[in-house]
């Protein structure tokens, strides 16, 4: 059997498992399971763990090596799982010598007698280059888009957040590298290409001269011609520069959809978070963007819940989805971590949490309604992610009548909606993509 890998968690991890798939394939690596942990919530922990079981179970003679962001904060926690041979690091995850070298250890019992091969994340200072040698691509949503990763870590210490402990500090990718990356892409047929992150709007940390966001972005435009769509992943919208506000308000080809790390609408709680933006800045960027960008569409993480919060608290968080015009909500109920500040502030019982991630979701579900009600009647240009499913411009799913060829792009006419897809009549349509 070959190598296979289980993804939990963000796209950078689905980018990170491909490099490991194909570097433990490479290293004579065969009857693997590695197991790709996300560490954002401590029921993605939990969902791990039941998978490591459940593949032990399900494949006896299967052996598993756990990785990820959950093995790099709690190495221990996978160490101590019966069914797991093997732990290993985030700094090393995707380098060909730790395959090699697993290999050796589970193959031939040669070497590395501990169990988990942990290093220290902090002291980490390079991105992992040889992840943009053409694997990333999202296999999970049918190779019609490239994601690309350009920034690695978060210099940020948010007080609910685990991540930086998972991924290190803040670096980045040369400018010169992703745009040879991404033009590679679109000579091998990609229409769209997605720039990706754990901070991407601190994009730039430790390279020459200090680049921005925004530069790398006009960098990619002004050299990268052919590429027809260039997509953000989520942004801090504190964080974005200038040249990227007027890159959103001037470049056709940068896609009008931004999914914002906002995570609350109260300033006492967003000062608890230590976040470094308020209320009202969230609004007031909301707003310049759409007088920039009149068709942009809004996504934003959100947490219920979090430590202290009031009733008063949350309906403030409530309230942003309509102030700022949100349309695709990721909503989370507080999950404390362990060695998180958050872990420690006096906590909102956890049926409140998630009655309030339900109440925020409902909110969000009709915020969505509104905005595939105003899109009826309208023609627009869509991507085919697989015959029968595409996203227009502004990410919006669209369920379409005539199939269209996986990675295709045409153009639509929005008929209806079925309460969370657009239903789209295709027009004219373009060739497909290479897979």
């Amino acid at each position: 059997m070959p190598v296979d890998v289980v993804t939990f968690g963000c796209r950078l991890n689905t980018l990170e498992s491909e490099a490991m798939k194909n570097a433990a394939g490479a290293a004579g690596l065969e009857d693997l399971v590695v197991v790709n942990t996300c560490a954002v919530t401590a029921e993605a922990v939990r969902q791990a763990k039941q998978a490591i079981r459940r593949l032990k179970r399900e494949q006896p003679g299967t052996r598993i090596v756990v990785t990820g962001c959950a093995a790099q904060t709690e190495p221990e926690t996978f160490a101590e799982m019966a069914e797991v041979e093997r732990v290993i690091g985030n700094a090393d995850k995707a380098k060909p010598e730790t395959w090699a070298s697993a290999r050796q250890a589970l193959d031939f019992g040669i070497g590395h007698e501990e169990k988990a091969v942990v290093g220290d994340i902090m002291s980490v200072r390079e991105t992992a280059l040889h992840l943009i040698e053409g694997v990333q691509v999202d296999r999970l949503e049918g190779r019609t888009r490239a994601f690309v990763q350009v920034q690695n870590g978060c210099d940020h210490r948010c007080t609910f957040c685990i991540i930086p402990y998972g991924r290190g500090n803040s670096r980045s990718v040369p400018m010169g590298e992703v745009v040879a990356q991404v033009r590679r892409l679109v000579e091998n047929g990609y229409a769209e290409v997605v720039l990706t992150g754990v901070d991407l709007t601190s994009y730039g940390t430790g390279l020459p001269g200090a680049p921005r966001l925004g530069t790398l972005v006009r960098s990619i435009l002004r050299h990268v011609p052919e590429l027809r769509r260039l997509r953000l992943s989520s942004i801090d919208s504190v964080e974005a520069d200038d040249e990227l506000i007027a890159a959103i308000a001037g470049e056709e080809r940068l896609m009008p959809h931004l999914h914002l790390s906002l995570q609350a609408g109260d300033d006492l709680i967003l000062k608890r978070m230590k976040r470094r933006h308020s209320r009202s800045d969230a609004i007031r960027f909301c707003a310049m963007i759409r007088r920039a960008r009149p068709d942009m569409v809004f996504g934003a993480d959100i947490i219920a819940g979090f430590p202290t919060e009031t009733e008063a608290h949350f309906r403030n968080s409530l309230a942003l989805v309509d102030e700022c015009g949100l349309t695709h909500l990721h909503v989370f109920p507080f999950s404390p971590r362990r060695g998180t500040p958050a872990a420690r502030m006096p906590q909102v019982p956890r049926e409140v949490a998630k009655e309030r991630a339900r109440r925020l979701r409902e909110k969000g579900a009709s915020a969505l309604l509104r905005h595939l009600a105003a899109e009826i009647g309208v023609r627009t240009e869509v991507l085919a992610e697989t015959e029968g499913l595409a996203r227009t411009r502004g990410f919006t799913p669209v369920r379409l009548a005539k199939p269209m060829p996986p990675g295709s792009i045409g153009e639509v006419r929005i008929a209806g909606h079925d309460g969370t897809h657009l239903l789209g009549t295709h027009l004219v349509g373009a060739g497909p993509i290479a897979a």
